[in-house]
């Protein structure tokens, strides 16, 4: 119970903030990208659509890991 008070007062105390144009921009650039593997793996390498897409699907959440850690050391050190 009090991590879930302590969490609440934190989320009333600070406004939301918008999201920066480099954040949308480097998502964008992200999902191309990863768009990119999939049709480079599709059809240059010629490994099958299932294939493909799990290897996309695995860089994506390698991604978002590395996106999750980097945000996590960033709110700590505030």
């Amino acid at each position: 119970m009090t991590v879930d008070r302590d969490a609440i007062r934190e989320q009333q105390g600070e406004p939301p903030t918008d999201v920066s144009t480099t954040t949308v921009v480097a998502y964008t650039l992200a999902a191309v990208l990863l768009v990119g593997w999939f049709l480079f793996g599709w059809l240059v390498q010629r490994q099958g659509f299932v294939a493909s897409v799990g290897e996309a699907a695995g860089t994506g959440f390698g991604l978002l890991l590395v996106v999750a850690v980097v945000g996590t050391v960033r709110r700590s050190r505030r």
